[in-house]
């Protein structure tokens, strides 16, 4: 049995290296739909579609006996339909990411930052306003940081200009926690603090680790590792090299 991570593209290989490195002997299968990628501008329909055929793959190929969706848009549209196709445990980063965040405010105002389709679903908000009623969330659309992180602009004017721009209307409100509401956004976490001083960034990767460690899985000897993606982009090699290493990577198709 295995733990199969699911992202859109390359922004979850930040939850994968973390889950590898609590999980050592526990077999760990990435699929990255790197031909589909971006989700964040589907309708919610093919996002459905799109996620139960990923999910429906590792199951069946790989017998994963549990998913981490590591990513905030599928999380955000797809969970409930996922469960209900597969039969597993399935989980988010957006539970997660909502109780960092409470735990973590003093002033009970939050941001969060998302692509287009997550801050349009309010799924944060909602699962804020669950843990702390009185919240007052702030939520920004960051575009153009998806883009920087698959082109590997992560410093310099051009970076430095694109993030500024992106967070300066939120800055504004009084946040003293943001929570980086897409998996790329680690990769920018030290530039993204940079131009929000004094707030707490969220990244709810620990405590998805935490929720898989209360599954009390089976582990093997040594665990598996697999990265699997629709399509082989230099962006995804790029990022993979720099996060995981030399993992070999493997494309497969998902409907065969």
């Amino acid at each position: 049995m295995a733990i199969g991570v699911y992202d859109s593209g390359i922004g979850g290989l930040t939850v994968y290296k973390a889950a590898a490195a609590y999980f050592k002997n526990q077999d760990l299968i990435y699929l990255g739909d790197v031909a589909r990628v971006p989700y964040g501008n589907r309708s919610r329909e093919t996002i459905i579609r799109y996620s139960i055929e990923c999910g429906t793959f590792l199951k069946e190929k790989y017998n994963i006996s549990a998913l981490i969706v590591a990513c905030n848009t599928i999380s955000s549209h797809a969970l409930p339909a996922l469960s209900d196709a597969l039969h597993i445990p399935i989980l988010g980063v957006i539970k997660p990411g909502a109780r960092y965040a409470v735990d973590l405010t003093k002033n009970k105002k939050i941001g969060v930052l998302g692509t287009h389709a997550t801050v349009n679903s309010k799924a944060y908000i909602y699962a804020i306003k669950e843990l702390l009623p009185d919240a007052q969330v702030y939520q920004q659309a960051c575009p153009l940081f998806v883009p920087l992180v698959e082109e590997e602009i992560l410093s310099g004017k051009v970076a430095e200009t694109v993030v500024e721009e992106t967070l300066k209307n939120i800055a504004q409100t009084g946040i003293d926690t943001v929570i980086l509401g897409c998996t790329h956004y680690p990769v920018l976490k030290d530039l993204i603090a940079k131009y929000l001083p004094n707030v707490s960034i969220v990244d709810s990767t620990h405590y998805i680790i935490e929720d898989i460690k209360k599954l009390h899985l089976a582990e093997n000897e040594k665990g598996l590792r697999e990265l699997l993606v629709t399509d082989d982009t230099p962006a995804f090699l790029s990022l993979k090299s720099m996060l995981v290493g030399n993992v070999p990577v493997q494309v497969v198709d998902i409907n065969k």
